[in-house]
């Protein structure tokens, strides 16, 4: 999961300002001033603009820390639906039984694609979601778009570690689920991890487009940050298996700050609330949920000047033989689900799920 880091600023979340009315299951009119934070906040009571990212990435995901005045922007419904009069999962129905209808019952056997991924990654990964999680279904009903028809079998590994150090380059598995990409342009900013993974690994298209948080303290002296440098000599936390080439690129590395790498997202959370690191970093709809269960809301603040957005891929070793294969069939079927509004769709009702789970 090492990562391409956008800086978007202030630009995106957005200081404290004046914002129009807005609702959720509306279309929504930019004025001058707005950002998707205060979109959000002004939509949803929160800082948290994923949703309105994902449905609009078509016309922002270009430039997402600028937003011209008159740009149209669907908001999404609380629970996802682009308007009050559709129905999640419509589309996938659609799809799978278009898929059904088509499929050869002569088509030529081919090897069934071994896919690994790992627990505990809600609600993009994680064996108690439906399919898997939304990244999971995203790799199982790529393989069967875009003029795909190939089999697979899954598996959950819950070491992320094993996946790059010897599950792929041995061949035991042909594709990981899913990992972010490193800024391959600046190789001498990276760390070890990050240049083993430009130069030892292929990525797919990016399946999703995350938005990476940082959150302190409200008392912390780092809560006033307002550029990367300002994190110097903080405790970092991300936990194990998320790569810190984002920071890296922003001169944040060893031994100008700590990082600090426990299992699981909710431990860095648990961690920042009893003092133990300063600052924690991770997916905002991850950070936002393990603080919302923790009931510790108030505690914390989210840095408004700081985010950086990263692209998680599918990911296989340059050094498997139909590695390429694999990949160029999972894009074709990438890109028919983002032009069909399938991949919108399975984003949404994953959201739906993993909130339900919440609430």
């Amino acid at each position: 999961m090492t990562c391409r880091p956008l800086i978007l600023a202030a630009l995106v979340l957005g200081l404290p300002q004046l914002a129009a009315a807005q609702e959720a299951c509306t279309t929504y009119t930019v004025r001058e001033g707005d950002t998707l934070g205060s979109i959000a906040q002004a939509a949803y009571g929160s800082f948290n603009y994923q949703m309105i990212f994902n449905a609009n990435r078509d016309v922002i995901a270009a430039n997402p820390g600028i937003l011209p005045a008159g740009l149209q922007l669907v908001l999404p419904c609380e629970d996802g639906r682009l308007t009050a009069d559709t129905a999640l999962s419509a589309i996938i129905e659609s799809e799978t039984a278009k898929q059904e209808t088509s499929r050869d019952p002569n088509r030529p056997y081919v090897p069934a694609m071994k896919l690994v991924t790992a627990n505990d990654w809600k609600p993009f990964t994680d064996e108690s979601l439906a399919g898997g999680g939304i990244y999971v279904r995203m790799a199982t009903t790529a393989m069967q778009r875009g003029g795909n028809d190939q089999q697979y079998k899954l598996s959950f590994v819950d070491d992320w570690g094993s996946h790059i150090d010897s599950l792929l380059p041995s061949h035991a598995f042909d594709i990981s689920i899913a990992w972010s990409k490193p800024d391959c342009t600046k190789m001498d900013l990276l760390g070890e991890f990050a240049v083993k993974m430009c130069n030892d690994f292929e990525f797919s298209l990016p399946i999703y487009e995350v938005a990476y948080s940082y959150h302190t303290l409200v008392d912390s002296p780092f809560a006033g940050a307002r550029a990367f440098s300002d994190y110097a000599g903080a405790r970092i936390c991300r936990p194990e298996g998320w790569p810190i080439s984002d920071l890296e690129v922003e001169g944040l590395a060893e031994p100008v700050v700590t990082f600090v790498h426990p299992k699981a997202p909710m431990d860095c959370a648990k961690m920042l609330l009893d003092g133990e690191v300063d600052l924690y970093s991770i997916e905002i709809e991850t950070s936002t949920a393990n603080f919302e269960e923790l009931g510790a809301t108030d505690a914390v603040e989210l840095n408004p000047a700081l985010a950086t957005f990263n692209t998680h891929h599918f990911v296989t070793a340059k050094s498997n033989p139909r590695g390429r294969d694999y990949i160029a069939a999972l894009n074709r079927g990438i890109e028919e689900m983002r032009e069909s509004g399938e991949w919108y769709d399975i984003v949404a009702t994953g959201l739906a799920e993993y909130n339900g789970m919440q609430n």
